[in-house]
């Protein structure tokens, strides 16, 4: 090796090492606080609301937003959030608004940031009209105190946690994320997501649950609905007591479609690459194919129909005596 190139190399450690012992240095002062980085700062604004309202619309943008019951029955409006990059607190129309409100630089948006935004909106326990929600990188979390006529959640990425229930539809959307879904009532129910799990447990949907999924998990627990209606491209499906009035319709490219102690009138289903496995609670009539699997079903001529297809997986389902 050339003495200019062993130089350069030893200048390079000596540098490496100066530079680490002093983060290290400025990092103890700091208590290893790395929100200490950051250079965008956070404030915190609380806005009361004392006019009437029935319905709530959130739109952000990086903000986590939280609904909590209000103990002592006022309204209220908690806004962990960047300057210049506020949100806008009102009632308009009978409709509770929190809307962001950026008035940054272009170059302001440039920086370290290792803060988080925060909505937590405080309301007293009970009904309400419509709640909408649109958020772009955030979590969203609706606790069991409220009901409301119907809600809307689109976030494009962070997790969505509902146990409020709806006289209507329920209807919740995401990108990257998981959907958490329990105890409550809908008339129906759509869940999307593109990569993530869902998870939906004591939930009586008087309509179709509808769930569609491209890359994650499915887990059904303790569900009542009229049909379950369920697409995914990767991800098995776990059905445990769930129990549909008239359908069962589910596709899977790859993923296995599990059945415990699950029924509904009518089952349909479509793999290309899982194992269709489990109990039913009724005799049907089974109508099933698979290219390269074994199948293994009751022989019945009485019941509703379940036909399942397959190109790669067993089949190997029974019904409960």
């Amino acid at each position: 090796m050339k003495a200019g190139v062993k130089i350069w190399l030893i200048t390079a450690a000596a540098l490496t090492l100066i530079g680490g012992i002093l983060f290290g240095g400025m990092m103890t002062l700091m208590s290893w606080d790395f929100t200490k980085l950051s250079t965008n700062q956070y404030e915190t604004n609380e806005h009361r609301i004392t006019e009437e309202f029935r319905s709530i619309l959130i739109r952000t943008d990086t903000a986590d937003i939280k609904l909590v019951p209000s103990e002592d029955g006022t309204v209220s409006v908690v806004c962990h959030e960047q300057e210049k990059c506020r949100h806008e607190v009102k009632v308009a129309d009978g409709t509770l608004v929190i809307e962001r409100n950026d008035t940054r630089k272009w170059y302001e948006h440039i920086g370290i940031n290792f803060g988080a935004p925060k909505i937590t909106v405080s309301i007293p326990r009970g009904e309400y009209g419509t709640l909408s929600i649109t958020s772009g990188t955030g979590d969203t979390e609706i606790p069991d105190a409220f009901r409301f006529e119907s809600i809307s959640i689109k976030e494009s990425t962070g997790h969505v946690r509902n146990y409020a229930s709806a006289s209507g539809s329920i209807t919740i959307k995401t990108s990257t994320g998981a959907i958490r879904v329990g105890s409550l009532h809908a008339s129906s129910l759509d869940l999307s997501v593109t990569t993530g799990d869902v998870t939906v447990s004591d939930v009586t949907c008087d309509g179709d649950l509808a769930i569609r999924v491209s890359t994650g998990k499915t887990y059904l627990e303790n569900i009542a609905c009229k049909n379950l209606i369920s697409t995914g491209s990767t991800g098995r499906i776990s059905l445990k007591n769930v129990i549909a009035a008239e359908k069962f319709s589910m596709e899977r490219s790859t993923g296995d479609v599990i059945f415990d102690q699950s029924d509904a009138a009518e089952i349909l289903v479509k793999t290309n690459t899982g194992d269709v496995i489990g109990t039913l609670l009724s005799e049907k009539v089974f109508i099933t194919r698979s290219d390269t699997g074994h199948i293994t079903v009751p022989h019945s001529i009485t019941g509703g129909r379940c036909q399942i297809t397959t190109d790669t997986g067993d089949i190997t389902v029974s019904v409960l005596s």
